[in-house]
């Protein structure tokens, strides 16, 4: 449609503009004529090319919107890594002992000891009321008496060699005199005999085998300082000639420990036997430096038996050659490492306070996940504790059935909670172009340390709640980590083991003492009896 101002632009043109602009109008109402409804079809072909168009470029925005939404979650999710990166693992939120802590980690959790896992009693500090306490109590029949006896009356100065005694006070010092060895010489006689004029020499005892040596309590010292208060061979030579006056060589000590160790065989095997039979052990290993490369010591122990051994391996094949998880059939406390899951035979229990100590990790480095699972699963965990240590407290056998499945809900709720905000990968993560594509398939995808974890609290529910379903499992494997605490010690003092042999051999006594101790015997009489070639009489 034209306005009256085109029509008189096209006026001001001339007459052949407008001539033709007549023609072409002429020329469209005769096409109209014979076909009114082309120009409509036409122009409906024109509106659905270009919806199809327009649908085209839709689905390539929409395309390119779920790309980058897939960037946006792989970016997020890094970001999220490299801030759980940020915070270190130590000792206070992961399995690491205190001495893999960096300087840093020391000095703050010197000041994070106030958030202790543990939780304070209420107790004043010091004895309690009520206590009995323990004092030194006087000999009856001292070695030596001094009487002091008064000269002169304080009040006339007569003198008192005639008067009577009306009470005496005692008072007793107790001191070590002068300690020097005791010397047993041994003779064999040589006698000619008087019948056949035949030389005949008495026989010296088996033990006494060379000119000058050291007896069984000159050795059973040795192997005290040595393998009980850790002292390196020098300085418990030094030790032995400063209080004994009995000079020994490095060597001598050496070869000392080695037969005592040979003693010890037959007590260790006896405790490694009772281990297979009882109710529940814990079982933990430690790194050991021995000829200059990493080793593990192995512990498996109970309130009353203690064994170590010493193996260049970790994992199951060095258990299967200790021999004692291979044979027990109770329940197995420990820390959660992998090669014990491989004994089907017997139960397991995970340690509570590593877990205690991962969801710390989880909530330092997941801070927007704290308040949602991590750390109420962490409160839960120490309630049920507490609850169990009341019911054990007053004398019940287990929790009631109402507790425990309030507990379990409790407990399944947050681990629902956890796996929801904590998704398992089915990618790989994006670290670079190209890096998916190429490393895709390769291998299993790793998943981030929340995920292991809620995941492992979900497939592993009966290990964790273990201490709650059975009051004779505790809740932490406190008991290994204070058996394995002394070998740190001596690593700590006398450094890397020269010889694997020396390893075993520390391994063996260092069981044999920590088992007589924890029985209540003396440490130095339980060496001597061992030194006898005799098995020590524990109970299990």
């Amino acid at each position: 449609m034209f306005t009256r101002h085109q029509l008189y632009q096209l006026y001001e043109e001339g007459r052949e503009p407008t001539i033709r602009l007549i023609e072409s109008l002429l020329d469209y109402i005769e096409e109209l004529k014979h076909d009114p409804h082309n120009r409509q079809q036409r122009h409906i072909a024109d509106l659905a090319e270009r919806i199809g168009k327009l649908a085209a470029r839709l689905k390539r925005v929409e395309g390119k919107l779920a790309r980058q939404q897939c960037l946006n979650y792989e970016l997020k999710r890094r970001i999220a890594e490299l801030a759980a990166a940020a915070v270190a693992r130590d000792s206070h939120n992961s399995g690491l002992p205190p001495a893999l802590d960096p300087p840093a980690a020391k000095a703050a959790n010197a000041i994070r000891r106030t958030r202790s896992l543990r939780r304070p009693s209420g107790k004043r500090p010091g004895g309690q009321a009520g206590h009995p306490g323990h004092t030194r109590p006087r000999v009856e029949r001292p070695d030596q008496v001094v009487t002091h006896t008064p000269a002169l009356c304080r009040g006339c100065g007569g003198s008192l060699s005639g008067g009577y005694v009306v009470r005496c006070e005692r008072r007793q010092v107790i001191d070590i005199p002068p300690v020097r060895p005791w010397v047993v010489e041994h003779r064999a006689l040589t006698k000619r005999c008087r019948g056949c004029n035949e030389l005949t020499k008495g026989r010296f005892p088996q033990r006494v085998k060379a000119a000058v040596q050291y007896g069984r309590g000159v050795r059973a010292r040795a192997v005290y300082l040595v393998n009980y208060q850790l002292l390196p061979y020098r300085r418990a030579a030094e030790v032995l000639q400063d209080f004994f006056s009995c000079p020994i060589s490095p060597g001598s000590l050496r070869r000392i420990m080695t037969e005592c160790a040979a003693s010890a065989l037959l007590t260790e095997v006896w405790i490694k036997q009772r281990l297979t039979r009882a109710e529940v052990i814990h079982v933990d290993e430690t790194g050991l430096r021995v000829e200059g490369a990493g080793s593990f010591v192995h512990v498996a122990s109970t309130e009353r038996l203690t064994h170590y051994a010493c193996d260049s391996r970790r994992g199951k094949a060095a258990m299967d050659e200790i021999g004692i998880l291979p044979a027990f059939r109770g329940t197995s406390v420990h820390d959660g490492w992998p090669a014990y899951q491989y004994y089907y035979q017997c139960r397991h229990s995970l340690c509570g306070a590593h877990l205690l100590r991962e969801l710390t990790y989880i909530e330092e480095s997941h801070p927007h996940q704290r308040g949602q699972w991590a750390e109420p699963l962490a409160k839960l965990l120490l309630e049920m504790k507490a609850a169990v240590e009341e019911a054990r407290g007053a004398g019940h056998p287990a929790l009631t059935e109402q507790e425990q499945a309030e507990y379990l809900r409790r407990y399944d709720r947050l681990v629902r909670r956890g796996l929801e905000l904590n998704p398992e990968r089915r990618s790989r993560p994006r670290v670079g172009p190209g890096a998916a594509q190429a490393k895709r398939g390769r291998g299993r995808i790793p998943q981030g340390e929340a995920r292991k974890l809620v995941a492992r609290l979900e497939s592993r529910r009966e290990e964790v709640l273990r201490f709650m379903t059975d009051f004779a499992v505790p809740f932490e494997n406190n008991q290994a980590e204070r058996d394995l605490r002394m070998v740190k010690l001596q690593q700590k003092i006398g450094g890397c083991f020269r010889s694997g042999a020396g390893a075993g051999e520390f391994c063996r006594l260092r069981g044999v003492i920590s088992t007589a101790r924890k029985q209540g015997q003396a440490v130095l009489v339980a060496i001597e009896q061992v030194l006898r070639g005799q098995q020590l009489t524990l109970t299990s």
